[in-house]
């Protein structure tokens, strides 16, 4: 235990109230750096626990028993429901809390340690073949190079499949996030206009072929501050064109390149950091998102490098 935890849990004891416990493993949290959405999330979780508890239960005197009735209180009687990825959020909440206290003395047995964690995996993304991405391409291409040329489809999907921006992000996007004038060293900065999300801005190189679309889109249609000026409906039509014009099975979304991104990545043998990084995703979301690349690498015909297969 070190200083920092000392000075945080002194005042804790198993005569603690849950409400202070509750406020005061809240400052450990934020001390540790956690994000504005972890500490929202994992105090509210906690709140619900306060909610069921009778107000005068000192920490010291919750069971496994009470934990586990909490559990079944916030499934079954509750009244609001509660999805299976809720519920798996509120156990880790639960064991996080009370190791905690474990750990820093202000318990002594651990009410949570034998509570089973409930482990949640969502369905498998959809993601384009190498066959299916080389005709989304080719058929971007036609429709930036046809009588009536429109650069837009090209831009944009060449866009997401090298940074696996999410749409929100396209949106967003400003020039002076750009940093273009070396083509062959040229990078996106993405940013966040909210102080809260500034964990997941990052700095993402792309092609000189993107730079030199991109230059050419920006002069067509006059781009001044707001890289994608169009409606976020607008876009997702972009996308849809590139559907039509390859006569594709599947429909092109944003969700669907940014899988295909990282797809490309672990199959090219880009460093697994860089690829989570590039997402915005915290370590362990990457644990889930790593675990689907690789069968979707295997069911969609991608080849991965020996060391991935061996470490899979």
């Amino acid at each position: 235990m070190n200083q920092k935890d000392e000075a945080i849990s002194a005042h804790i004891t198993e005569s603690t109230l849950l409400q202070p416990t509750i406020q005061a493993w809240k400052f450990y949290l934020r001390d540790q750096g956690r994000s504005h959405h972890t500490l929202k999330a994992f105090e509210a979780d906690l709140k619900l626990l306060e909610e069921f508890m009778p107000t005068d239960k000192p920490i010291g005197q919750i069971s496994a028993k009470d934990l586990e009735d909490y559990l079944t209180w916030l499934e079954k009687d509750r009244g609001i429901p509660c999805s299976p990825k809720t519920l798996s959020r509120r156990i880790t909440s639960l064991k996080s809390f009370f190791r905690w206290l474990t750990q820093n003395a202000a318990i002594s047995v651990d009410p949570a340690e034998k509570i089973v964690q409930k482990t949640v995996t969502s369905p498998l993304p959809t993601v384009l073949t190498p066959h299916e991405l080389q005709v989304a391409l080719e058929a971007a291409d036609s429709i930036r190079n046809s009588a009536n040329p429109d650069l837009r489809p090209y831009v944009l999907l060449r866009l997401v499949l090298e940074t696996a921006m999410k749409k929100g992000e396209c949106l967003n996007l400003k020039t002076n996030h750009l940093e273009l004038s070396d083509p062959e060293e040229a990078y996106i900065f993405v940013r966040y206009p909210n102080q809260r999300y500034r964990f997941k801005e990052r700095k993402i190189p792309v092609s000189a072929q993107w730079v030199e679309a991109y230059n050419q889109y920006a002069e067509q249609y006059q781009i001044k501050d707001q890289v994608l000026p169009w409606s976020q409906r607008r876009l997702e039509y972009l996308l849809e064109d590139i559907t039509k014009a390859g006569k594709m099975d599947k429909h092109i979304s944003f969700d669907m390149l940014r899988w295909t991104s990282a797809l490309n990545d672990l199959s090219n043998g880009i460093e697994q950091d860089k690829i989570r990084q590039k997402l915005g995703i915290s370590k362990i979301q990457w644990r889930e998102v790593k675990s689907k690349l690789r069968t979707l690498a295997t069911e969609n015909g991608y080849t991965l490098p020996e060391e991935e297969v061996t470490e899979g």
